[in-house]
């Protein structure tokens, strides 16, 4: 009787074994949503991270990725659907809810930028660095993974602009509200569209223009819509990859070690340097399909600056009248 008891415990103890292991083997899928075509440079990064968490988590991580919106919709849903946890993640342009994270789009005034430089490399391992002591509270019911910056917004003209005189009554789509007041300045007619919509938006005649990055507009084919490419760029534009943050605390201790290690400023430069040299392959080839690139005068582009420095100094101020640390958090990221 004894031994069948050994016998009996032995073998209990061996399924418990395998249900532990079975557990800890299982795989957990985690939906990431974003709203950029499968030929933007974020989706191309998010499977590539998607493989690595695979391979490093031994199959127990699988992050299944929704490009297009297809998931949950427009770009200005994507944020709440992780807060929501209609998805688990999100990737989005904080520039399509204007307003909601007002401390974070001070990064998108114009000419603004650290003084190692405007490319994405230097712009989002400084955003994300600063993102936990500055931008967490704004982004309130989200974990953030990191926080990204595009290279410098162009304008993709229907018509030539050669001069600042030349933006008075164009019809401008603006990435954030913050470039929106720079094209008050300059006397445009700026419009809020969605950036899926902005070459059919083109094709229409409903805008004459659009700000974005080369690798943007390579992505939306607005090469195909517009003849001109303005430059130098003019703002940045800020996107955030934020988590489910019960999604996130569900995990186990070594997968969330996984997700950390694998995300954060580190991620955010890594990105960042592979959105400038999607953003060099953009312009050269938007080139190379026909559109010409002008180069605004240096004494244009001065002027742009003289009569965007009140609103700098305003933006900062009503900020600063909320309790907002927006002038300290402004003097570290563009250090």
């Amino acid at each position: 009787m004894f031994v069948r008891r050994i016998g009996g415990v032995c073998a209990l103890s061996a399924a418990l074994a395998l249900v532990a292991t079975s557990a800890a083997a299982q795989t957990i899928e985690l939906k990431l949503s974003h709203f950029v075509p499968p030929n933007h440079t974020f989706h191309k990064w998010a499977v590539a991270w998607a493989d690595r968490l695979a391979q490093e988590s031994g199959g127990r991580l699988k992050v299944t990725i929704y490009p297009n919106g297809q998931l949950v919709g427009p770009p200005n849903r994507q944020l709440d659907a992780a807060r929501n946890a209609i998805t688990d993640m999100a990737f989005v342009l904080h520039g399509v809810t204007p307003g909601r994270y007002p401390l974070t789009e001070l990064g998108n005034l114009p000419f603004t930028w650290p003084k190692a430089g405007s490319g994405s490399t230097a712009t989002s391992k400084r955003l994300a660095e600063l993102g936990p002591s500055y931008l967490a509270k704004e982004h309130e019911g989200l974990h953030i993974l990191f926080l990204a910056v595009a290279n410098p917004v162009v304008i993709y003209s229907k018509i030539p602009i050669r001069k600042l005189d030349d933006f008075k009554g164009v019809k401008i789509r603006y990435a954030g509200v913050q470039n929106k007041y720079l094209l008050d300045a300059v006397g445009a007619v700026p419009l809020l569209i969605q950036p899926s919509e902005s070459q059919d938006a083109l094709a229409k005649g409903i805008i004459e223009g659009a700000m974005f990055p080369h690798e943007a507009a390579l992505s939306y084919d607005l090469g195909a819509v517009t003849k001109y490419a303005i430059e130098p760029g003019l703002a940045t534009a800020t996107f955030a990859l934020v988590m489910n943050p019960a999604k996130y605390n569900s995990l186990p201790a070594d997968l969330k070690a996984l997700i950390d290690k694998t995300t954060g400023p580190a991620a955010a430069e890594a990105f960042g340097k592979e959105w400038e040299a999607a953003e060099k392959f953009g312009r050269d080839k938007e080139i190379a399909q026909g559109v010409q690139i002008i180069t605004q005068p240096d004494a244009d582009l001065a002027e742009m600056k003289r009569r965007m420095a009140p609103h700098v100094e305003n933006a900062i101020a009503a900020l600063e009248k909320e309790g907002k640390p927006a002038r300290k958090f402004y003097e570290e990221y563009t250090k």
